[in-house]
């Protein structure tokens, strides 16, 4: 019967953490967002938007991969189960953002250090891999789950 109590006390202060952490990152994603608006506002008066566009792709990226955990906390919360699917999501998109932060930098490495160069073409590769690997296991569980039982489509904690 105590252990049932600590139990319980125990899963409400996870809902209270797991709540607390969703609520800050919706603040953080808020705050990047109206940050990469108020950029690219002052980047389209200034004229520099082109170049400063892959920056706010990377912010917009960035907003994107924090909802992401947000919608997993969420989950968390909802049914005190762990769902792999959202974090190969965010994986996928870090790995984008990496790709993106590579093609942007490989400009202008490539005419001053070709070693340099060669090694983020390694990385680019690697990072397509990932991609490719990560979109591939979420393929794999979606067509897992549509076939499995409900009660079977979760790892519970």
């Amino acid at each position: 019967m105590r252990l049932n109590r600590v139990t319980a006390v125990l899963r409400a202060a996870e809902d209270v953490v797991l709540t607390l952490i969703a609520v800050m990152l919706v603040v953080l994603a808020v705050l990047l967002l109206g940050m990469s608006v108020i950029g690219m506002v002052r980047d389209m008066k200034s004229g520099t938007l082109a170049n400063a566009g892959i920056e706010v792709l990377n912010s917009i990226l960035l907003v994107m991969m924090i909802m992401e955990i947000v919608y997993t906390v969420t989950r968390s919360l909802e049914s005190h189960l762990l769902v792999a699917e959202p974090f190969l999501i965010i994986g996928a998109i870090a790995a984008i953002r990496r790709m993106i932060v590579i093609t942007t930098e490989s400009t202008n490495i490539q005419v001053t250090n070709p070693e340099a160069f060669r090694s983020l073409l390694w990385e680019l590769a690697l990072l397509a891999v990932i991609v490719v690997s990560m979109a591939f296991a979420v393929w794999i569980m979606r067509r897992s789950n549509a076939t499995e039982p409900a009660a079977e489509k979760e790892v519970e904690r």
